[in-house]
């Protein structure tokens, strides 16, 4: 589902003012297993939809400096659950915005505030162990709109207004730093620069079509093209004569070229050359080789189907564009290309002629002539050396989640071996 609005109209500014902070934690439910491939290395509330992921606009609009997590087991070292006397629990898939956060900051203890069956949030003295304890049903029915993830392909479908909240949220009040000589610019107004991010001569950006916000040392290199609405996080890189189209966010530390429509990158994830990628979501630590292309429409123009790892099935999306969906730490060789609706998982590395099937299971190795295991101590050699890149290692608890993710997901490599 697309929403017209993922941050109703309020007046005034879009925070939501001074409030009382408790304790905040941000917890998954069910829906995570409509998130995969993202949620098997993250919980729901670091996916990133918008400028800022779910968890990041939480703090911000609650002022609140840190948040905690509850999640599944595998995950749980990583992310940790912190608590207190006073808990605020939030659902990590809503999309938090003014009347939301009013209603949520406004729970007594005992109180769990609801829509239609879907918890929202609730407060309570006690720490909960395991998602199995979270409230089924709510005391309080939430009367406003209620946003929140509910499939994997939401993510790039509700980019774009989630950018325009977003770059309200982060501008207000603010003043962007000045355009730079040689950047032609429509719709200036729109378009915010932060601190120490570079525009470079002959690069064009249309905020007319929405906002476009440059983050701070970012860099958008020479003969660029931008239409917003756009977002380049802190310390992103367009490289040099790339078309960038509406919707798409290209996470802290990627660097991307080529042409890409209504992407997704989470961040530190590489697509430096040519090739077309479209209404596709990108994990963290990808790297796409030159020349990758990916099909994001059916030739019969028909609804894009995806498989569904949790259920085992192709499921229908009700879109009639649906690209590339892969996840963290995944990677593909020159010339690798890829059919509508192709779905990646964990630590995957594609190379090869022709297309690879449309459901890669995570830890393969291999493309459209055949795929084999990719071992684990090998992967994890490979992460180690691309993260050391951003001066960043792997800590044990996340090898931990690796090898979880690995042993789960071996009874889809036998099945999808050739």
């Amino acid at each position: 589902m697309i929403y017209t609005s993922l941050y109703p109209a309020r007046g005034g500014s879009t925070k939501s003012g001074k409030h009382q902070v408790v304790n905040i934690i941000l917890f998954d439910t069910e829906v995570r297993n409509r998130l995969l491939p993202f949620t098997h290395t993250r919980p729901v509330a670091d996916i990133r939809c918008g400028i800022l992921t779910m968890r990041e606009r939480w703090e911000r609009f609650l002022e609140a400096t840190t948040s905690s997590t509850l999640t599944l087991p595998h995950l749980q070292e990583v992310f940790p659950q912190n608590t207190t006397n006073d808990n605020l629990y939030i659902n990590g898939a809503v999309f938090a915005n003014p009347t939301i956060v009013s209603a949520v900051t406004a729970l007594k203890t005992g109180d769990v505030l609801a829509k239609g069956d879907m918890i929202i949030a609730f407060r309570t003295v006690s720490a909960l162990n395991s998602v199995e304890e979270l409230p089924t049903t709510g005391t309080i029915q939430y009367d406003g709109d209620a946003y929140a993830l509910q499939n994997v392909w939401d993510i790039f479908a509700n980019n774009g207004n989630a950018i325009r909240g977003d770059y309200k949220l982060l501008t207000y009040n603010k003043t962007s730093a000045h355009i730079p000589a040689g950047v032609t610019v429509t719709g200036a107004e729109n378009l915010y620069i932060e601190e120490g991010a570079i525009i470079n001569a002959g690069c064009i950006i249309n905020a007319s079509t929405g906002p476009v916000y440059i983050g701070k040392d970012a860099e958008i290199l020479e003969g660029c093209m931008l239409r917003g609405p756009i977002a380049l996080c802190e310390h992103a890189v367009i490289k040099m004569g790339a078309k960038v189209y509406a919707d798409t966010t290209i996470g802290p530390g990627c660097k991307v070229g080529g042409e890409m429509s209504n992407v997704v990158y989470f961040a530190n994830s590489n697509k430096g050359h040519d090739g077309y990628l479209g209404n596709a979501i990108i994990g963290e630590w990808c790297n796409l080789g030159a020349d990758t292309n990916c099909s994001n429409l059916k030739n019969n123009y028909d609804e894009v189907k995806i498989w569904d790892e949790h259920i085992n099935k192709s499921v229908k999306t009700g879109l009639t564009f649906c690209g590339l969906i892969m996840g963290d730490h995944s990677k593909c060789g020159i010339n690798t290309m890829f059919n509508t609706g192709t779905v990646v998982g964990v630590s995957a590395n594609i190379f090869g002629a022709g297309f690879p099937e449309k459901f890669i299971p995570s830890f393969c190795w291999g493309g459209a002539e055949g795929m084999t295991t990719y071992s684990f101590d090998r992967a994890m050699e490979t992460a180690g050396r691309m993260m050391a890149r951003r001066n960043k290692q792997l800590s044990p608890a996340e090898r931990n989640m690796y090898q979880y993710i690995f042993n789960k997901t071996t009874s889809q490599r036998d099945l999808f071996a050739k």
